[in-house]
């Protein structure tokens, strides 16, 4: 099979990648690809993705993998999202044991609020227009994680584009070095100040939990989940905000039918959200430790491999009726992999779920009239294939 290359079409690709993926679903589930600038096997098939996210022969360890030789690893790559059993098994259980669903149930009230005051804020706005990533999408849950982290006075425009350089580098390939050192300097200060004060917060608990072993989390390990945790919990948020409102307002059926019964539909909406315009576009590159097949082809030892769980959400062979190119906030499921699957499924999910639905409903409530504001200018997608999202929305009513 020819290998394909996407990075010849980058501007098209970011803007909308869906039929680059359909064309090559039709080929076949599992693809050789150059993507930026990186050759890499490209899994689009959602059963394929199911069992590529769950693989034990795809790492998520590159250093212990021996992929960067002896180089020492940075301390924010020691989270679990970086580790296989039974390393990540030990990390996922002393987080598991703090990140626990009533502490996140406990946060709705907050989020609430939080919603409400940033809704004001764009109301009292006498031209009755607004940037919905930067008004309301971004501050949202950045202010949610810095709160459930304990860290309310972090430096948020700092750490945006310290977070947005990691998960959207602008040349769309990689994250300059230098960011990562800043943040990684930033984070160490940050998980001290809390060993030496701590609080009832979620980064407090970390530091304070142990297993019944008496094993804990090292101070790199702690500065990982920090990282983990702030960047994870906040960009998703980001953009499943701003794609889930695109697509209400790109589908005015539907956003007309969410408005009729918010009850019993917002559930629903929220799930199609992350299904049909994920967040998420491609899950984090792995690592095949040994040959492997996926979905009939065969991928060799050492190469990466990248799950597109924005092309598996919408694999006709998954999604039949309606179809995977229609947004319909009724459809049965979920079904989706927004969140992955397998041991690395998004610790995070119920926060953010909570999170969506509170958004997006009391934004529709707040603003009857909602739309996008026709003299906003084309949109600026997010570089790079990790994200999928636009940098700024603007919107009137």
């Amino acid at each position: 099979m020819p290998l394909v290359d996407l990075s010849s079409h980058t501007e098209e690709f970011n803007a909308d990648p869906y039929p680059f993926y359909a064309a090559l679903r039709t080929a076949g589930p599992v693809h050789e690809v150059v993507l930026g600038g990186e050759r890499t096997w490209l899994v689009v098939g959602h059963e394929e993705a199911r069992q590529a996210l769950a693989h034990p022969a795809l790492s998520k360890n590159w250093f212990g993998a021996g992929v960067f030789g002896d180089a020492p690893v940075p301390a924010v790559a020691t989270s679990m999202l970086d580790a296989d059993p039974p390393h990540h098994t030990r990390l996922r259980a002393l987080v598991a044991r703090e990140f626990t669903p009533r502490r996140i149930g406990s946060l709705r009230p907050r989020i609430q609020q939080i919603t409400d005051e940033l809704l004001d804020a764009m109301a009292a706005r006498p031209d009755r227009r607004a940037d919905l990533i930067g008004s309301f999408a971004v501050p949202l849950p950045m202010t949610v994680i810095c709160e459930l982290l304990g860290v309310p006075g972090l430096d948020r425009a700092r750490f945006r584009s310290w977070s947005s350089e990691i998960v959207a580098p602008l040349d769309g390939v990689g994250a300059d070095g230098r960011v990562l050192e800043q943040m990684t300097a930033y984070l160490s200060e940050l998980v001290g100040a809390k060993a030496a004060d701590p609080g009832e917060d979620l980064l407090s608990a970390l530091i304070r939990t142990r297993d019944e072993d008496g094993d804990r989390l090292s101070p790199d390990e702690l500065i990982g989940m920090a990282f983990l945790l702030l960047v994870a919990g906040h960009e998703t948020t980001v953009n499943l905000v701003g794609n889930g409102v695109r697509a209400l307002l790109a589908h005015p059926d539907q956003l007309a039918a969410l408005r009729a019964d918010p009850d019993g539909l917002i559930d629903g909406a929220v799930e199609e959200m992350l299904r049909y315009d994920g967040p998420v576009q491609h899950a984090t590159y792995r690592f095949a430790r040994t040959g492997l097949e996926l979905g009939g082809t065969f991928v060799p030892a050492g190469s990466s491999v990248l799950v597109a769980l924005a092309a598996a959400d919408r694999d006709p062979a998954r999604f039949a009726g309606p179809g995977p190119d229609v947004f319909d906030i009724r459809r049965p499921g979920p079904g989706h992999l927004a969140f992955g699957h397998g041991i690395h499924f998004c610790l995070g999910a119920p926060l953010a779920r909570m999170e969506g639905r509170i958004a997006i409903r009391a934004l529709l409530e707040r603003f009857p009239d909602l739309a996008e504001d026709p003299d906003a200018g084309p949109r600026d997608w997010l570089p790079g294939g990790l994200m999928r999202g636009v940098t700024r929305l603007p919107l009137r009513w």
